[in-house]
C-alpha cells in the first residue's frame, strides 16, 4: 500500500510537471524572442535557444515610441479602476446581502442578466454615449464605470462571500448604536479581506491587459495604454516581432510581480468564496 501511494504520487507529480512546462512553454518563447535578431527570427528550423541574444532589443522597443507615456496611461486607468471597483462593488454587495429592502432579490436576478451579454453587443451604444458627452479619447469610459457598479461578477461575488458572514455580528453593532457605514466599513469590509484581494487582482489584470477598451474609446496616440502601444511595431506589410516580444516581455513583469506577491491571499480567497459562497 505505501510503495503504491508512492508511485499514485509520483505520478501526479510527473503530471503536474508536464502540465506546468506546457504552461510556461509560451511564457519562455515570448523572452527567446524577445533576445534574437531579425536574422534569427525567421530562421528554419528554428532554434530553442539562439546562440547569440541581443539584449539590445528591450532597449530599442523602449525608445522606438513613448512607452513612458504608455505605462503612466495603463497605471492611471488600472489603479483608478481597481479602486472604483472596490468601493462600488463592495457597497452594492453590501445592499444586496445586509440590508432587507422590497424587491431586493427581484432586482439582484435582474441584474445578474449582464453577465449574459457580451461587450461586443454594449460596446457601440456606450461609444454614442460616451462620444455625446465628448468624453472619447479620454480615460472617463475605462475608469467612470468601474465607479457605478464595478461589475455584475464582482457584485455576485462579493455578495456571496457576504452571506456567509454571521448576521450577529450586525445585530450586536446595531446594539452598540452603529449604522449601516459603519458596520460597512468596521465589520464586513475587514472580514471580506481575501474575497475583496480575488476582486482586485481580477480587475487589475483585466485592465491592465485590456485591448478591446482602449481600442474602441482612445485614439491618440499620447493616451495609449501598453496593449496599444504594442501595435505601433506591425507595419503594413511586416511587424517587428523581436522588438514587439520584448516590450511585451516588460509589460507582462508587472502582471507577475503583482500575482506573485497576491497569490497566497487570491488562491485562500478563491477557495474561501467557493465553499462559503
Amino acid at each position: 500500500m505505501k510503495r503504491q501511494s508512492l508511485m499514485m504520487k509520483g505520478l501526479v507529480y510527473v503530471v503536474l510537471v508536464i502540465g506546468s512546462l506546457f504552461c510556461l512553454f509560451p511564457i519562455f518563447w515570448m523572452v527567446r524572442t524577445s533576445l534574437i535578431t531579425m536574422g534569427d527570427l525567421y530562421q528554419i528550423p528554428p532554434a530553442l535557444i539562439p546562440e547569440s541574444l541581443s539584449w539590445d532589443n528591450f532597449k530599442a522597443a523602449l525608445e522606438a515610441y513613448p512607452f513612458a507615456r504608455f505605462f503612466m496611461n495603463s497605471t492611471i486607468i488600472t489603479v483608478l479602476a481597481v479602486v472604483g471597483v472596490l468601493f462600488s462593488s463592495s457597497v452594492c454587495a453590501y445592499s444586496f446581502s445586509r440590508i432587507e429592502w422590497k424587491g431586493r432579490d427581484k432586482v439582484f436576478g435582474f441584474i445578474l442578466t449582464g453577465l449574459m451579454i457580451p461587450f461586443f453587443v454594449v460596446m457601440i451604444p456606450q461609444y454614442v454615449f460616451w462620444n455625446a458627452l465628448h468624453l472619447t479619447d479620454t480615460f472617463a469610459p475605462l475608469v467612470a464605470p468601474a465607479w457605478f457598479g464595478g461589475g455584475v461578477f464582482n457584485i455576485f461575488l462579493l455578495r456571496q462571500f457576504f452571506f456567509s458572514i454571521p448576521r450577529e455580528l450586525d445585530e450586536a453593532a446595531k446594539v452598540d448604536g452603529a449604522g449601516h457605514f459603519r458596520i460597512y466599513g468596521q465589520i464586513i469590509l475587514p472580514l471580506a479581506k481575501q474575497a475583496m484581494i480575488v476582486v482586485g487582482l481580477l480587475t487589475f489584470l483585466a485592465n491592465w491587459n485590456d485591448y478591446l477598451g482602449p481600442l474602441a474609446f482612445i485614439t491618440s496616440e499620447k493616451n495609449y495604454t501598453l496593449m496599444q502601444g504594442l501595435t505601433l511595431f506591425q507595419g503594413s506589410y511586416s511587424a517587428q516581432w523581436n522588438l514587439m516580444m520584448a516590450a511585451t516581455t516588460v509589460i507582462v513583469i508587472p502582471s507577475l510581480i503583482v500575482f506573485l506577491i497576491a497569490q497566497k491571499h487570491f488562491i485562500e480567497g478563491i477557495a474561501m468564496t467557493g465553499i462559503k459562497g
